[in-house]
């Protein structure tokens, strides 16, 4: 059965009249009687009574009828919040993120472009960098906000900012009395770190090895709230991007000269996917603000 078939068939119940149904389609009579035929053979029953030149629409075509209303009416439906969602001046956007750039990264992002274009919507999640990937390649999301730590062939990925991670330890630690250290003082001290589905826990364990150790990891934390709330509880030590969300009472965030820890932050979508025209004003928004070429 065709989409042509289905509105050919309600051309003709809505007129009783092959003749006028084929001026109002402009196909000829002929064909259009052919295409009704052939859907009631594939249907195995008549939907029309024929009553010399004139057709009436029978007990099975006014049931029909009805489904068919329906799903050209769905149709309508979904071509209607297509163009909803892809038109440049009101569509909605699919981003997702990893969390430590839910505090202040995507919130200033967003409030940046929807002062200039009030009508996008967003749809956002929030998830480790190898679920966001995935979400990426499953075409469920249409931007992403994460850290690359490795080369993707089906990725396109453009780097935006650079964050500087800080050693954090309790005001009362005696590492509080530094400013800045070399990460190699740290080897014997406990680590608070990140859950495996964090970047950050890849990212510590690859500055603690370029300082010569493994950490020794004590805790575990979801995020950066936790993880900052168990090192102003005196538990251990940690790496931590954004140190503004910090209590600063309880925290002492301490830069860190030898290895320089820092994380690149990038936008990323699937290469030879559709991207629709309000996803393309985003990223020209973000290249602008960021000064990409």
């Amino acid at each position: 059965m065709e989409w042509v078939q289905i509105q050919y068939f309600q051309a003709v119940a809505k007129a009783e009249h092959f003749t006028r149904a084929a001026e109002q389609l402009a196909v000829s009579q002929p064909a259009l009687s052919r295409s009704i035929a052939k859907l009631e053979e594939e249907l195995g029953v008549q939907l029309f009574d024929r009553r010399g030149r004139n057709i009436y629409l029978n007990r099975y075509g006014r049931i029909f009828l009805e489904y068919v209303e329906q799903a050209i009416k769905q149709m309508e439906l979904g071509k209607q919040e297509i163009w909803n969602e892809i038109h440049p001046d009101h569509g909605m956007i699919h981003l997702s993120f990893i969390p430590s750039l839910g505090m202040s990264v995507v919130p200033e992002l967003l409030s940046s472009y929807q002062r200039v274009n009030p009508h996008v919507h967003f749809q956002l999640n929030q998830a480790s960098n190898r679920q966001i990937v995935d979400l990426l390649k499953d075409r469920k999301v249409d931007l992403a906000l994460i850290t690359l730590l490795h080369e993707d062939q089906e990725i396109i990925y453009q780097p935006l900012l650079t964050e500087e991670l800080f050693l954090i330890a309790s005001i009362d630690h005696w590492l509080s009395e530094y400013d800045e250290i070399d990460l190699s003082m740290v080897r014997h001290e406990p680590f608070i770190s990140f859950k495996q589905v964090n970047e950050l826990r890849a990212i510590i364990n690859h500055f603690c090895y370029q300082a010569g150790f493994e950490p020794n990891i004590v805790f575990e934390g979801e995020d950066i709230g936790t993880v900052s709330g168990l090192v102003g509880a005196k538990l251990g030590i940690s790496l931590v991007p954004d140190i503004q969300v910090l209590d600063k009472q309880k925290i002492k965030p301490i830069r860190v000269k030898n290895p320089i820890c820092q994380r690149d932050i990038g936008m990323a979508w699937l290469k030879n996917s559709y991207s629709s025209p309000a996803v393309k004003g985003f990223i020209q928004f973000v290249h602008h603000l960021f000064e990409i070429n």
